[in-house]
C-alpha cells in the first residue's frame, strides 16, 4: 500500500475533489483563450462541463428558437468555410470524400452529423480493423457547424483526426451535435 509521503495521498484528494466538484476551480478560472475585457457576449463553451445533458442536445434552457437561430448560424459558418464548391457538392450528393494525405488509397467520407467514414481504395489494406471513425465535440454544436470543424481537420491537420478518433465497426449519429 502507497502512504501520502510517495505523492499518491495529493493525487487522491485531487481526485475525489474532480469526484465531488471542487477543486476545478483553478481550470474553470483560468481560460486557455483570453476574452477580450469589454465582450461580455463571448461565449467560451469549452469552459463548462457537458457530460449532464441528453445526447443530442443543448441543454433543458434551449429553446426552439435557439436551436434555429444556432442551425441558421451554423449553416452560414459551414458555407463559407467550404467554399461554394464544396458546398454544392455537399447539397448534391450528402457527403464529401477527402483523400487522406498519410495513406495511399484512402479516402474519408464526412457525413453531417455521422461518423467519419474510411473508405478504401480496391486493393489497399485499411489503416484500421474498423471502417467508421468516431469524433464527437466536446461541447453541444449543431451539426453543420462540426461538420465544418471536421472538415477543416482532416483536410489540414489528419494526424491529430487520427489520434483522437475512435476507429468503430457501425455507423450511428453523433451525440453531441444538434
Amino acid at each position: 500500500m502507497r502512504n501520502a509521503g510517495d505523492g499518491w495521498g495529493d493525487a487522491w484528494v485531487d481526485i475525489w475533489r474532480r469526484l465531488i466538484g471542487r477543486g476545478n476551480e483553478a481550470i474553470v478560472a483560468a481560460p486557455s483563450v483570453a476574452a477580450p475585457a469589454d465582450d461580455s457576449e463571448l461565449e467560451q463553451p469549452w469552459l463548462g462541463r457537458w457530460e449532464h445533458l441528453p445526447k443530442r442536445s443543448a441543454g433543458h434552457d434551449f429553446s426552439r428558437d435557439d436551436y434555429r437561430l444556432a442551425r441558421d448560424r451554423a449553416k452560414e459558418v459551414a458555407r463559407t468555410t467550404l467554399g461554394d464548391e464544396a458546398w454544392a457538392k455537399l447539397g448534391r450528393h450528402g457527403h464529401l470524400d477527402l483523400p487522406s494525405r498519410l495513406f495511399d488509397g484512402i479516402t474519408y467520407r464526412l457525413r453531417v452529423g455521422r461518423r467519419i467514414e474510411v473508405i478504401a481504395a480496391r486493393g489497399v489494406s485499411m489503416p484500421w480493423v474498423y471502417p467508421f471513425l468516431c469524433i464527437n465535440p466536446t461541447y453541444p454544436l449543431p451539426e453543420l457547424e462540426f461538420f465544418a470543424h471536421l472538415y477543416l481537420y482532416v483536410r489540414d491537420h489528419e494526424d491529430e483526426v487520427l489520434r483522437v478518433g475512435a476507429p468503430q465497426p457501425w455507423d450511428q449519429p453523433l451525440g453531441r451535435t444538434f
